[in-house]
């Protein structure tokens, strides 16, 4: 005859078992969501469930960060271990719950607690921990606190790293006026994730990172821009340089097409590098043949002539009808007027807007009626490009290389540097 109890399938309906050495001895005096991962992961150890950190974060509505730096504490406490299970990856690991009863009696010698002071203690007595916190206080202007220090020894351990290596992350951080310690923790766990340990390592990996970012800075500069980039913007960049593998002098040649379009951007520069790559293009031809930087310098030299002429007939035109400069003048600074007006806050803007523009309009009817009444055309003024459809850029407003290319010779470049 068997006797058996009914047992509930519900886990939330057990109950888990908490020394009582562990609420008064530790309890007491740990964070308030240091607790909450001890017992909430105290629930799932005794009914033998898998859980990882990722899902205690999300139940406890708390940052991963944050649970990791309680199983450092913990152990710090000396009443949970870690088990790595790959010494590739110091963050991933398994949690053992130490009898606090058995650490009390000294079954576990190798456990003795409250081992925090015991662990940094000893370390402190090492060159390389105190050359560390030397200069790490150093590079912050500051004494840090014990709290701090701790945090700091922490890294070491959960991240695999060495102490010169965190003296590093801290020097670079504080050279970029980011010293909080929240910060340089970020920074040393994305290098890690990046598979960077040592500072020889990191020292390379840094140079190419403010290298690209240099590169970044000359493109931008090239399309005139003054703001930083965005994610996709830097995506993009990167694929000129390490999937198309473009020079820089190829990419800024490239950003030079957009100064015949009303609007430079990025995936214009994106379609004129893929033109290019389309067709072949290398920076280095045969002999005899028409390169692209001589095609650029053309392109170049053209514009300038061009321009060179509409001076000198708007100059030609001022000399014969000062009242057309004054018109010009005039609407230049109603133009400038009206940009402003479109960025404010007044609140006729509307009104106002429409006033300034019927202003303008006005005075375009002025200039046309004054320049055809004296026999000149009514662009006399403007800029006579060569290929109205790139405005002698050599690329479409799509982004697509114009025809006129194709028609550039060696003969056509020398003839107009002659002319230069």
């Amino acid at each position: 005859m068997g006797f058996y109890k009914e047992k509930t399938k519900d886990y939330f309906l057990l109950d888990t078992k908490v020394e009582n050495m562990f609420i008064n001895e530790y309890m007491v005096s740990a964070p308030g969501d240091y607790v909450k991962v001890y017992l909430f992961a105290q629930m799932y150890a005794e009914l033998g469930v898998d859980f990882s950190n990722e899902d205690i974060s999300k139940q406890l509505s708390m940052d991963i960060e944050d649970v990791l730096k309680a199983w450092t504490y913990w152990e710090k406490m000396g009443i949970i271990r870690k088990i790595r299970k790959s010494p590739d990856n110091p963050l991933e690991y398994d949690v053992e719950f130490v009898l606090l009863k058995d650490m009390l009696y000294g079954s576990h010698e190798d456990s003795a607690a409250p081992a925090a002071e015991q662990g940094l203690g000893n370390r402190m007595a090492n060159e390389e921990y105190r050359s560390m916190f030397n200069r790490i206080e150093n590079a912050l202007g500051r004494v840090i606190s014990g709290t701090e220090m701790g945090e700091v020894d922490s890294w070491i351990n959960d991240f695999g790293v060495e102490p010169e290596f965190v003296a590093f992350a801290v020097e670079y951080c504080a050279g970029k006026k980011k010293k909080t310690i929240k910060y340089i923790e970020a920074v040393i766990r994305n290098w890690v994730s990046e598979g960077h340990r040592t500072v020889e390592d990191i020292q390379q990996h840094v140079g190419r990172m403010e290298e690209r970012t240099s590169d970044y800075r000359r493109i931008f500069k090239a399309l005139g821009w003054t703001r930083n980039w965005t994610e996709e913007e830097k995506r993009i960049m990167d694929h000129w340089f390490d999937e198309m593998d473009c020079s820089l002098e190829t990419i800024l040649e490239a950003c030079g097409k957009t100064t015949g379009i009303s609007n430079p951007n990025i995936n214009y520069v994106n379609k004129v590098l893929e033109s290019w790559a389309a067709e072949g293009m290398t920076e280095s031809e045969e002999p005899g043949a028409v390169s692209g930087a001589d095609i650029a310098r053309y392109y170049e030299l053209l514009r300038a002539k061009e321009e060179k002429e509409a001076e000198d007939r708007r100059e030609e035109v001022y000399a014969r009808l000062p009242q057309i400069k004054e018109l010009d003048d005039e609407e230049n600074r109603l133009g400038a007027g009206l940009s402003r007006l479109v960025v404010s806050d007044r609140v006729d803007k509307k009104e106002a807007i429409e006033k300034l523009r019927e202003q303008i309009d006005d005075i375009s009817a002025q200039r046309a009626f004054l320049l055809t009444d004296n026999g000149f055309e009514l662009d006399y003024m403007d800029v006579r490009f060569e290929c109205p459809d790139c405005k002698d850029t050599g690329m479409l407003e799509t982004g697509e290389r114009c025809p006129c290319h194709r028609e550039i010779t060696q003969q056509k470049i020398k003839a107009l540097q002659k002319k230069e």
